[in-house]
């Protein structure tokens, strides 16, 4: 009882000088809210994109690489409150927050059978300076927290980035696609041969990225992919 008595007040106590707070809103977070409180994520603007066949995830690769399904989290829009959120996890250092999310979007994903038929995740890959700058890849913990709820296994070894190709920012979707060919590279071309692949991102915009990690996979025979990104530009 007494070891209980204390561990309260050490809580409260670390509440009051380092209060744990809400990444979205900055209100304090109640018992079981992690990082988001359930009003922010109640307010989240989700796309619901996962129950939505030709969807526009799908639609911008129509033309270009098959893609079995796709589906992005919520919408993201400069100024929104939930920009925070791709911030914190890409520029603050708080995998953490990828995790959350990820095991948050699972759920939905479950709701519709083909998702629920995916064999492995594949995180789009850093290169490796990035890797080393950043110390993380982003999209390995939005997959983390995916394949958690959704009891599955993540490939972070046969899929990588063997170009660092420069900033995407303010290039034309053609300079996208010019800037990210040939960057990716499937260091075994059987390892997924009959497999239902969900490639995984933080932030949809063009899809050129995406795409030039699809054309790699696509050396594989009787391959099936699906694209899930945490949030869609």
């Amino acid at each position: 009882m007494k070891k209980n008595l204390l561990r309260r007040w050490l809580d409260d106590l670390l509440d009051l000088f380092f209060p744990n707070l809400c990444i979205i809103c900055n209100e304090t977070l109640v018992g079981g809210e992690l990082q988001i409180c359930l009003r922010c994520l109640h307010a989240m603007p989700k796309t619901n994109y996962h129950l939505q066949t030709d969807n526009t995830v799908e639609k911008r690769f129509w033309g270009k690489v098959p893609v079995y399904c796709g589906t992005s989290y919520f919408f993201f829009e400069k100024g929104s409150p939930f920009q925070k959120l791709i911030h914190e996890l890409k520029y603050r250092g708080n995998k953490e927050i990828g995790i959350i999310a990820g095991s948050y979007a699972a759920a939905d994903l479950l709701e519709k059978p083909e998702f629920r038929s995916v064999d492995v995740l594949v995180p789009v890959p850093l290169h490796p300076r990035k890797y080393a700058q950043r110390g993380y890849n982003q999209s390995e913990y939005i997959a983390k927290g995916l394949a958690a709820v959704m009891d599955k296994p993540v490939d972070t070894v046969h899929l990588l980035r063997i170009r660092e190709n420069t900033t995407q920012t303010r290039k034309s979707v053609f300079d996208r696609y010019q800037n990210t060919k040939g960057i990716f590279y499937l260091n075994d071309d059987t390892v997924f041969e009959g497999k239902h692949i969900l490639l995984v991102d933080d932030v949809l915009t063009t899809g050129s990225t995406l795409e030039a990690c699809m054309q790699a996979l696509l050396q594989t025979k009787n391959i099936k992919i699906s694209i899930f990104t945490l949030a869609i530009a």
